[in-house]
């Protein structure tokens, strides 16, 4: 077996075991705003209620199979199924190509899993769960010092700090343009799912990822809103979700955003000095 042929081949494992995730996503994303288990009961039509054989749950491979239709009512299986086991796997085959054998991969994994499950919810609810924003704070404050390298750090102190510098960062940042947009519109102008979210990606991906993301998240969301307002008639306080926006920023950093930025600032300072 050459090399090439056996990367190529878990390659093909790391698609595969990302659509797999991205199969339990959906039914994250389904249940958990509706407070229901994600384990109990097993995945079931909505509309029949019949449970769904294990044959008729493989992966994008079962999708396709059954013409996106119920095999026992007929029942069309909206695309957003496809979509995120698709989309899942592609990032997952995208982190490991970038990251290869590495303790980063597994943390960027489920970094990922959580960004399409906020993602996702907050398209549809409006809001980003906790387990989602709170578990980033945690995952960043416990993996930081086990993992320093995910911040440029050498050492357990390292790590932490810089974790700790991004959570603080993060989140102020968010809640200060929060507090000055209710003072402005007097209406909130920031969720806070959202202050939380960016919170823990400072802590995950260090401050100077907060910067870019911000930067990044808002461009993408005032382009999108302009789009909307121009197109399909939205109204400018119509409440547009930002979590999105965050999310696929946060993955732009991680699959090479990070060395763009940071040649940005080495080409800017050389400017200015």
């Amino acid at each position: 077996m050459n090399e090439a042929f056996f990367h190529g081949y878990l390659t093909f494992i790391v698609f595969a075991f990302g659509a797999c995730w991205g199969s339990f996503l959906n039914v994250c994303i389904w249940r958990i705003p509706r407070e229901e288990s994600v384990v109990h009961p097993r995945s079931h039509c909505p509309k029949c209620n019949t449970l769904i054989a294990w044959f008729d749950n493989i992966p994008l491979v079962s999708y396709l199979a059954l013409n996106a239709r119920c095999r026992h009512c007929g029942t069309h299986i909206s695309a957003r199924y496809f979509i995120v086991e698709l989309l899942t796997a592609i990032l997952f085959t995208l982190i490991w190509i970038k990251y290869g054998i590495s303790l980063l991969t597994p943390i960027y994994w489920l970094l990922a899993f959580g960004l399409i499950m906020g993602t996702f919810i907050d398209c549809d609810h409006l809001i980003i769960p906790d387990r989602v924003t709170f578990g980033a704070w945690v995952a960043g404050l416990l993996l930081s010092p086990l993992v320093p390298e995910l911040h440029d750090q050498q050492t357990v102190w390292g790590g932490l700090r810089s974790a700790l510098i991004g959570l603080a960062v993060g989140g102020g940042l968010l809640y200060a343009v929060s507090l000055i947009g209710r003072l402005i519109f007097r209406k909130d102008a920031m969720g806070l799912g959202d202050v939380k979210l960016l919170g823990g990606l400072g802590a995950l991906l260090g401050w100077q990822a907060v910067l870019f993301i911000v930067m990044a998240a808002s461009f993408l969301g005032s382009f999108v809103g302009l789009y909307l307002i121009i197109r399909r008639g939205r109204r400018w306080r119509s409440r547009i979700p930002f979590g999105p926006y965050l999310g696929l920023a946060a993955g732009v950093w991680v699959l090479g955003g990070k060395e763009l930025w940071l040649a940005y600032l080495r080409w800017l300072a050389g400017g200015m000095f």
